[in-house]
């Protein structure tokens, strides 16, 4: 076992942390403190609207993390170049990662322009009409953001490579009180259902793109991006992205197709255990704020110890925020489970899916106890060169369990939407012995 003990000669100074990490947490608290009040603001168009709107965000949320694993990928190479003290390099990934999943973003949007409703029928079957119409409307607009959102990530992704993270936090700040305004005024003022959720989100991610591409320009930045000859393809380069962002990539693909799948399959219960589950859900992103926004922080940490050749501190650190983790997540689980009737009142639901979702969040927050060690400790495997590794394990994790046994718990056991939940919980068991068994094995 590693000591606790700062380390003589530490990578990262307690006072560096502190501003790596903070920025972190608050750039998630903001995202998650959007995510509600798109979904409180929505609900006030009826539950035909919001169910909508969770399907399309399953939908959207595949591609977002897909957009963020390539990304992490470029951070885990910008991070080590630096940590090799070689920032032109870095600099060059990080025009390479803006290139590859701008171009990506840009096909996935066509994608959805095109395949729009037939896709959404064949995904989440025969759902109630008033429902798929949302849904149509919603994934219409917020596609086209998808290519500003690419952009941004990377964007953010390079600072985060070097440490900097409040100028993505900055950025962040920006996009998302444009978000909630342009939210309140479309929904409550002007009464535009899905649309007034979609518009806001659509022009808060090309403000944000626009401002984290203008410091990227500047010339006293160490990674800066000089212009447009900096994006021409380096086969190289993309290669070493690829490298970890593919298998990132990848794993994040199928998990989100398997909540996918977990979202048809609750969509067959009805629409009360479709809008407890969208709530339930909601408010289970407060659950992994923290772990967010410290796997975030791994990456870079991780990335930069093992370019200076320092592993034994990337697992010292590896500690330090788990244990970080826990005690910010024990909080949070307190006021969650306390106050749950509460925060499901926010969302206007009642009667059944009121009751399924106060007991959807209450057994997910005593779950929580595992969580931190089945998702954290991946982001270590992913930054020390082990990508291929974490990906193998999710997908079967997911697709074993997750997936498997909620179909045999709701289709053969004929259980609720708790069934659903009780299979992921199984699936993170899985992942913590494996995850632990490697990490304390690794020489």
């Amino acid at each position: 076992m590693l000591s606790f003990s700062f380390p003589s000669d530490p990578m990262f100074s307690r006072r560096q942390l502190r501003s790596m990490i903070w920025p972190l947490l608050l750039e998630q608290l903001l995202t998650v403190l959007v995510g509600m009040a798109d979904v409180l603001m929505i609900s006030f168009a009826g539950k035909e609207a919001i169910s909508g709107v969770s399907l399309v965000d399953s939908m959207n949320y595949l591609v977002i993390q897909v957009l963020y694993a390539v990304s992490a990928g470029g951070t885990v190479v910008c991070a080590r170049s630096i940590g090799e003290r070689k920032t032109a390099k870095a600099a060059q990934a990080g025009a390479q990662l803006m290139g590859l999943t701008l171009a990506g973003a840009v096909c996935v949007t066509a994608g959805f322009l095109f395949g729009n409703r037939s896709l959404l029928t064949l995904l989440f079957g025969r759902v109630e009409a008033a429902v798929l119409d949302n849904a149509a409307l919603y994934l219409l607009i917020t596609c086209l953001s998808f290519p500003f959102l690419a952009l941004y990530n990377s964007g953010a992704a390079v600072f985060r490579a070097a440490g900097n993270t409040k100028i993505a936090v900055r950025v962040s700040l920006y996009m998302n009180l444009i978000n909630v305004a342009g939210n309140a005024l479309c929904i409550l003022v002007l009464h535009m259902g899905v649309a007034g959720v979609a518009i806001p989100t659509l022009i808060s991610r090309i403000i944000a793109a626009l401002c984290i591409l203008i410091p990227l320009q500047r010339r006293d930045h160490a990674l800066r991006i000089p212009g447009l000859s900096a994006f021409r393809p380096s086969m190289a380069v993309i290669k070493s992205i690829l490298s970890i962002g593919l298998p990132n990539g990848t794993e994040s693909c199928f998990f989100q197709l398997g909540k996918l799948m977990i979202q048809s399959l609750v969509s067959t219960l009805g629409t009360a255990s479709i809008a407890a589950f969208a709530v339930a859900c909601n408010l289970a992103t407060w659950l992994y704020l923290p772990g967010n926004a410290l796997g975030a922080a791994m990456i870079t940490i991780t990335a930069q110890c093992c370019g200076a050749g320092k592993k034994e501190q990337a697992r010292y650190y590896v500690r330090r925020l788990l244990c970080l983790n826990y005690i910010i997540l024990f909080f949070i689980c307190l006021v969650i489970a306390a106050g749950r009737s509460f925060w499901v009142s926010c969302y206007h639901l009642t009667g059944e899916s009121a009751m399924l979702a106060e007991g959807l969040i209450f057994i997910h927050c005593v779950a929580m106890i595992i969580w931190p060690l089945a998702f954290l400790l991946p982001y270590y495997f992913r930054a020390s060169g082990r990508p291929a590794f974490t990906m193998v394990v999710a997908i079967f994790a997911m697709w074993t369990f997750r997936i498997g046994l909620a179909h045999v718990y709701v289709r053969v056991l004929h259980m609720n939407v708790l069934g659903v939940w009780y299979a992921m919980f199984v699936d993170w068991i899985f992942r913590v012995i494996v995850y632990l068994t490697a990490f304390h094995r690794e020489k």
